[in-house]
């Protein structure tokens, strides 16, 4: 009986062992990258400072500022980033982004007359902020026939 207990006790053992195992290691996830663009409610906070700001050419202050100004504003105040001054310039910037894969921040780029060209930022759900000649700092967006018809590039820095 005891022959008989002792190899009881040495399956149970050896049961106990095979389930103690190690199991497979999954691989850790990646560490989640941040999305890129500047989060939206911080583009929003701007507009909300800046809403009717009037349009000057070469403005950058409360009394007037251009397209660019506001461009160099958004990322100067929300990613502590210092981009070029004129349109062109910012134009170079970044790498080109299907319209489709746009996010909030991404610089968008427009032909709006012969030799002019105009900067927004998009926010998302095809909207952008921008500075409008004759309405100042504005929301908009390409469901409106001119800019979807103007819209040259989109354009991501982050």
């Amino acid at each position: 009986m005891t022959l008989l207990r002792t190899l009881f006790v040495l399956l149970l053992l050896a049961l106990g062992g095979c389930s103690s195992a190690p199991e497979p290691q999954t691989p850790a996830p990646e560490p989640a990258r941040a999305a890129p663009g500047i989060p939206r409610d911080s583009l929003l906070a701007l507009f909300r400072e800046w809403q009717g700001t009037p349009y000057r050419l070469g403005g950058s202050d409360r009394r007037g500022m251009d397209c660019s100004a506001l461009v160099q504003l958004a990322y100067q105040s929300t990613q502590a980033l210092a981009l070029p001054r004129t349109v062109a310039e910012q134009a170079r910037l970044g790498r080109p982004v299907p319209l489709a894969e746009v996010v909030p921040g991404d610089l968008l780029f427009f032909k709006t007359g012969r030799r002019q060209q105009h900067v927004a930022i998009a926010l998302g759900e095809r909207r952008f902020l921008h500075v409008s000649t004759s309405q100042g700092v504005i929301i908009s967006t390409l469901d409106n026939p001119f800019w979807a018809t103007a819209l040259l590039q989109a354009r991501r820095l982050l």
